[in-house]
């Protein structure tokens, strides 16, 4: 279930409230059912996956895939799977905990796991929204942003792309204030 926190200490949970929120960003929030294939439950639950198990997770939800592709032009999709075992994790996820922006939207729809993406309103106030398994975010071109995982330092997440060029972060040098334990006191 995804939670909003804002800056001045609100905290969402109702998903329609979160969406009001964010409508104003036109950060598009929606929950996607990964369904109940026993293999691919099996799979969600290993720290890692081969090439191989990837791509048996990426074609049982391909239906979201064409969706996207007719609807939005999305041409290509990839599985990340971060773990805390991974070697220099915190260094590789370093680059997008700094607030920026992209020249292409950045679409996730996060299938096991959680994390946190945080935004600059248009009135400069920030936000933090934790997402967890089942929910998919498309955060638009030029929209400034970071991301970070949570505590837990686990996700799976499918990455949706018109192309990649366009998925360089351009850091904007914002200060972040809302504080990263804000957001993980809300999860408990």
């Amino acid at each position: 279930m995804a939670i909003l926190h804002l800056e001045n200490g609100v905290t969402y949970t109702d998903l329609e409230d979160i969406r009001r929120e964010l409508s104003a960003l036109n950060v598009n929030l929606n929950r996607w059912p990964v369904g109940e294939d026993p293999e691919i439950r099996r799979l969600l639950g290993e720290a890692s996956l081969d090439d191989n198990q990837k791509q048996q997770v990426l074609q049982s939800l391909d239906g979201y895939f064409k969706e996207l592709q007719e609807t939005a032009g999305y041409q290509s999709r990839d599985l990340i799977v971060l773990h805390p075992d991974i070697p220099n994790l915190d260094g590789l996820l370093a680059k997008f905990e700094q607030c920026h922006t992209h020249a292409d939207d950045e679409v996730r729809y996060i299938i096991e796991g959680e994390g946190v993406f945080g935004f600059v309103g248009v009135d400069g106030g920030q936000m933090e929204l934790v997402i967890e398994a089942e929910e998919y975010i498309n955060v638009p071109a030029g929209t400034e942003h970071w991301f970070h995982l949570t505590d837990t330092k686990r996700i799976k997440a499918v990455r949706y792309f018109s192309n990649t060029e366009g998925w360089t972060p351009e850091y904007t040098n914002t200060k972040i204030r809302i504080s990263r334990d804000s957001a993980a006191a809300v999860l408990g």
